[in-house]
């Protein structure tokens, strides 16, 4: 396992107004993992001193596995935005698992877990509860971070699932939708030979646990978040064309229903990116 260098932060509505009081850390996933796990994630938090936070993320199709307040909860793809209030003093570890990578350790479309999040030992037997158990007894520090990433790593190569060319084939088409903007709609992601519209979003729903749809918006809007926060933000007629939408009003209504406020408006309260040496 290696400390995590990713870029940008993608997702992340308001950059934290006083990073002295946070810490973030990644670790990626030993090399057998990768096809499952994307990476660890550690927030600690001080706040004794300081008002409670709101922390408001813009989901990935991801599902995370958490561990906090002695309990670990399995959190589906959130609908719309994830919001959590940070206050005391407190810490939080998890598995981010890659878009269809829970779901061979579930067997069952993770489609009925979107927008839930359920105790961790319901889905996955008691032995999920002694991995909790254990995680929970290290220390909530920086230095427990491996510690904490080795007992997890071993929890799920015992329980390694067996080949599904399904995962490789939706992470691969995840990643085209992250990584090419010139997919705007699911029909896009249809090529000759490969699978139908239909079974498309069969695969989506069954491994992702949301539609490929909903991943296209949900990335488009990631980036418009991001560009909204520049110094000085794009025009909202050029931004909603390079992000695919019919009309500026199209984008001002999807942006508005998942942000909770208008893309101006967004641009006005958005104090800017998020310090390097604290990215979420």
């Amino acid at each position: 396992m290696v400390e995590s260098n990713a870029g940008s932060p993608r997702g992340l509505l308001y950059p934290r107004p006083d990073a002295r009081h946070f810490d973030h850390a990644r670790l990626l996933p030993s090399e057998d993992l990768r096809p499952w796990v994307e990476h660890f994630w550690a927030v600690r938090w001080d706040l004794r001193d300081r008002p409670p936070y709101l922390q408001q993320n813009l989901s990935h199709p991801s599902i995370h596995w958490s561990f906090e307040h002695g309990t670990s909860r399995i959190h589906g793809v959130p609908h719309g935005r994830f919001s959590v209030l940070l206050e005391g003093l407190g810490g939080v570890f998890a598995i981010k698992f890659r878009p269809g990578g829970f779901f061979p350790f579930l067997g069952t479309p993770v489609a009925a877990l979107a927008g839930r999040t359920v105790d961790a030992a319901t889905l996955l037997g008691p032995e999920a509860l002694a991995l909790q158990e254990a995680l929970l007894a290290t220390d909530v520090t920086r230095d427990a971070d491996r510690e904490r990433a080795a007992l997890a790593e071993a929890f799920l190569r015992s329980r390694l699932p067996a080949p599904d060319a399904n995962v490789a084939r939706v992470q691969a088409l995840v990643t085209r939708i992250l990584e090419d903007r010139a997919v705007t709609k699911v029909e896009d992601l249809v090529s000759p030979g490969g699978p139908h519209l239909r079974t498309l979003q069969r695969l989506f729903r069954r491994y992702v646990g949301v539609s490929p749809k909903w991943v296209i918006q949900r990335y488009r809007l990631h980036e418009a978040a991001e560009r909204l926060r520049e110094a000085t933000p794009p025009d909202l007629a050029t931004l909603a064309l390079e992000l695919g939408y019919f009309d500026q009003a199209h984008f001002i209504r999807d942006f508005r229903r998942v942000v909770g406020c208008p893309p101006a408006e967004y641009a006005r309260r958005a104090p800017g990116p998020v310090p390097e040496a604290r990215r979420t």
